[in-house]
Order: structure tokens, then sequence, then C-alpha cells
């Protein structure tokens, strides 16, 4: 496994099912969806459509769906109702506030972004830190330090209309770990063309201490979207 230091961090719709052709079985579903799978008539998100998603994106990479992982399973488009583009999934297995650690696993569809965000201290404590170890796909990790970012690198504009402060960027791939340069620093992350699943190592996490660049997705993640 390599390490790396890190300074810093609509597609067509295709059932997720087995897929065949020219007489051959794909063993791998599809993890291509349009924004449009994951919202009812009325733009309503749709929390169990998204799971469906993660979970075809494990199965796409052979990740073990085990039982009783569905619901353990969170999602959100932080309220701003573009899940494909912008949003999160992962599954939470420890938070253990009082000895501060924490463990979980973060689940990115293809080309989806991890939105700009921080950790402050300030409540019961102290600021978060994390790292990240790549388990399948890759992920763009984008922190503090020197610009680097890639110019095939877009930012989708319903981010904070297309716009970050930290442009310092990890290509990460399966086995490359990634961490935090300290702990209140911003990062964001951005999956490729097959999506990432990774694992988080951290000490005790606080909702209320996350705090987004983008206005919007802040205020309707601190208040449960």
């Amino acid at each position: 496994m390599k390490t790396m230091e890190w300074l810093g961090f609509g597609i067509g719709l295709c059932a997720a099912s087995l897929l065949v052709g020219c007489g051959q079985r794909n063993e791998k579903p599809s993890i291509q969806f349009e924004n449009a799978y994951f919202y009812d008539a009325n733009g309503k998100f749709l929390p169990e459509k998204a799971k469906d998603a993660l979970i075809a994106l494990m199965k796409y990479h052979g990740y073990p769906v085990f039982p009783g992982l569905r619901e353990k399973l969170w999602v959100s488009d932080y309220g701003i109702g573009q899940y494909a583009k912008a949003g999160l999934g992962a599954a939470i297995f420890v938070n253990n506030t009082d000895d501060h650690y924490m463990l979980l696993d973060i689940y990115l569809l293809p080309n989806q972004m991890l939105p700009e965000h921080w950790h402050e201290g300030g409540g019961k404590l102290p600021p978060k830190m994390e790292g990240w170890l790549i388990r399948h796909g890759l992920s763009h990790v984008v922190g503090e330090g020197e610009p680097n970012l890639g110019k095939d690198i877009v930012i989708p504009p319903c981010h904070a209309n297309g716009t970050v402060t930290v442009k310092h960027e990890v290509i990460c791939r399966a086995g490359d770990f990634a961490p935090l340069n300290r702990p209140t620093a911003h990062h964001w992350q951005l999956a490729g063309p097959e999506g990432a699943i990774m694992s988080e190592v951290a000490t005790g996490h606080e909702n209320d201490r996350v705090r987004h660049l983008d206005k919007v997705m802040n205020d309707n993640f601190l208040s449960g979207k």
C-alpha cells in the first residue's frame, strides 16, 4: 500500500442489473445514473433510490454487501437536488465521542463531488482529524497546499456557483491513503469515472461542527436535509 502525504483534501440511466451482450454475461451492474433517477416528479429526494445506486456501486467493485449494510447507509443531496453531481453516501461503523475515534466508509458515484467543507472545534470534541484509504475506484482528494488541480477537473455549477477555495489535489487509487494536513483544513473530493469507495479513519465526529463552503448546502446540512 502506498502512503501519500497530503498538504491539505447526467449520464444515461441504466438499470442496476446485469447487462447481457454478444452472448456473454457482464458480471458488473451498471453504476451510471441520471440525476432524475434520485427524485420524484415533484423534485423530492428519494433516499432509497440513492441507496440502490450505492449498492450497485458496491457490487460493481466487488465490495461486500453484508447483511444490515443497507440499513447503515446515510445519504444526502444537501437539499440542492443534484445528488448525481454533489452528494454523499456513507456507512458509520463506529463514532466513539468519549475516546475520540471513528470509522466509516464513504461511497461516491461516478464523477460525484463530496462538497468542500471543514470541521470546527468548540463542541464536546476537538476539531475532527481524518484520513482516507481508497478501497475501490479513484478519488481526487483536494485540500490545502500548492494549487495543482488538473485542468480536466470541473466543479459542478451547483456547488458554490462552481467554485472551491482549496486546489491541492492528490489522485488516490485503491490502496492509497491521504490524510488531512490539519484538523480545520478545508477539503473536498471528486470521484473518478467508476466512482470511489474509501474507508475514513478519524477522531470523533459532531455533525453540528461541520461547515460547508456553499451556504445553501451548509444550512440544509445543519437542518438535517
